[in-house]
């Protein structure tokens, strides 16, 4: 509990009708969780308006109100609180509501377009491995000492995140890894939070369809990195042509990585086979399990990461050869009769692209390369026919197949994976609507030393068609199809 007064620190209030003096028992934002003496914030969503439910989470106990617009009559007895940006507004008062917890700890901040899961969780593993002293928010899971919660968001709502902070606080976690996605930064859910370091991996073309622009879209990444104080550090890949703009007028210390232009942290891949590779990292050689010059990046910025926290340099690298690819990212088997299936989450064209070049550096390019992929529904148009081409040209054959068709029709998605297909490349596509089926038929092309890449949903344990999450894993499905033929 806390006193109103208290939790307004840093709101930008435009008006307050009644006593600040009185004690908040919770926040939330939504009017059917409200219980008494709670502070509800109306928030106006893209398909709901909050301010429609202020009587009804006042019937149920409300006590506080933070809305934009003030409603006609003042119910008695509530404190009302106007301001120009609920959401703004909603992200200082969880963050003081639980004390602002991101200053007790080490909070690092991972964005980009790919890479974003990858990086935070293999820094979570690499803080983990001698004892427990990190803790993880990412697009897969929230994980801090024991404790697992399943992610329904890249980027959680401010109530959220600042509720496991406090309770990463008072477990004695030292360091936190969180995936801070645009969505989070446009819509304020990171305000408020205090980040002792961010990173940039990269920038390639994704959630157009929200930002319209990619400038738009740049800009607003730009925004964490805005927020960094001079005790901060920002650490950014300079191979990506925007890292430079991401640290314009940044007050923080940047640092750079790169593999092929000059930086702070450099490394070189030396050699890459579907085992692992061996990587050159400022003059260090060391093995890791994961492969792709992706991963490459990820693990580069992994190693930056630790140093910038002081870790022990020899320390850092003996554990990075000791993690494991991120379930969903390069994730693979191998079949009795040498078929290698790889499933993994690419879903903008340049991580299908870069998977795809991965593969196809390893291979003698004697066997062939089967890729089975779709594009989400309910999002960007723009980069289907993008996938499409990608897929076409580095790929022996390719399976056009639903992925989460949400709303839309999945063979029209389809159809617009085709249209960026390449006449040259006709011959090698098909379209298998049902994406288990689309598995099937790839297992039935497949011959021994063949790869198979099933790409866009990674991790996901479920398919999204019409308003319902319905049961489905790729690495699963794939092992059981693939096990019951071999």
């Amino acid at each position: 509990m806390k006193k109103l007064k208290e939790i307004l620190y840093k709101v930008a209030i435009d008006g307050i009708s009644g006593s600040t003096d009185i004690e908040v028992t919770g926040i939330s934002i939504d009017s059917r969780t409200i219980e008494s003496g709670n502070m509800f914030v109306a928030i106006k969503g893209i398909q709901v308006d909050g301010h429609q439910f202020i009587d009804r989470a006042i019937e149920l106990g409300a006590r506080s109100v933070i809305c934009e617009t003030l409603p006609e009559t003042l119910a008695t007895g509530v404190v009302f609180i106007q301001v120009s940006d609920a959401r703004e507004a909603f992200a200082w008062v969880a963050a003081n509501f639980y004390d602002n917890p991101s200053k007790d700890l080490q909070l690092i901040g991972i964005t980009g377009t790919n890479g974003k899961t990858s990086i935070a969780t293999l820094l979570y593993d690499l803080f983990n491995l001698n004892q427990p002293t990190a803790g993880l928010i990412s697009t897969v899971a929230i994980q801090y000492r024991d404790r697992q919660f399943t992610a329904t968001h890249t980027t959680p709502d401010p109530l959220t995140i600042n509720k496991h902070l406090r309770d990463m606080v008072d477990l004695g976690v030292q360091f936190c890894f969180m995936e801070v996605s645009s969505h989070g930064i446009d819509q304020k859910r990171v305000t408020g939070l205090e980040f002792k370091g961010a990173i940039f991996s990269n920038l390639t073309h994704d959630h157009l369809d929200y930002h319209k622009t990619f400038k738009a879209y740049r800009d607003t990444k730009k925004i964490l990195f805005d927020g960094l104080s001079n005790n901060a550090f920002a650490l950014v890949n300079v191979d990506d042509k925007n890292a430079k703009i991401m640290v314009q007028n940044c007050k923080a210390k940047t640092q750079t990585y790169a593999l092929h232009s000059y930086a702070d942290y450099s490394a070189q891949v030396l050699e890459s086979q579907f085992k692992g590779m061996l990587l050159k990292i400022n003059q260090n050689e060391i093995w890791t399990q994961m492969l792709g010059e992706f991963n490459a990046y990820n693990i580069l910025a992994v190693f930056a990461t630790s140093q910038l926290l002081e870790q022990d340099e020899w320390e850092s690298l003996k554990s990075i050869s000791q993690l494991k690819s991120v379930p969903g990212r390069f994730q693979t088997f191998e079949t009795p009769d040498n078929i290698m299936v790889v499933v993994d989450y690419a879903h903008t064209p340049d991580a299908l692209k870069n998977v795809l070049t991965t593969i196809n550096k390893i291979r003698t390019q004697n066997e062939n390369l089967i890729t089975v992929v779709g594009c989400g529904g309910n999002r960007d148009h723009d980069k289907r026919p993008m996938m499409g081409a990608i897929a076409a040209q580095y790929s022996t054959k390719v399976i056009f197949t639903s992925d989460n068709p949400r709303d839309e029709d999945p063979d029209a998605i389809i159809e617009q994976m085709c249209e960026g297909v390449d006449p040259v490349d006709y011959k090698k596509t098909m379209n298998v609507t049902r994406r288990k089926e689309a598995i099937k038929v790839a297992c039935q092309l497949s011959q021994p030393g063949d790869v198979v890449l099933i790409a866009g949903k990674g991790h996901e344990n479920y398919q999204e068609v019409k308003g319902e999450k319905l049961p489905f894993d790729d690495y699963k499905i794939a092992q059981e199809i693939f096990t019951k033929t071999s």
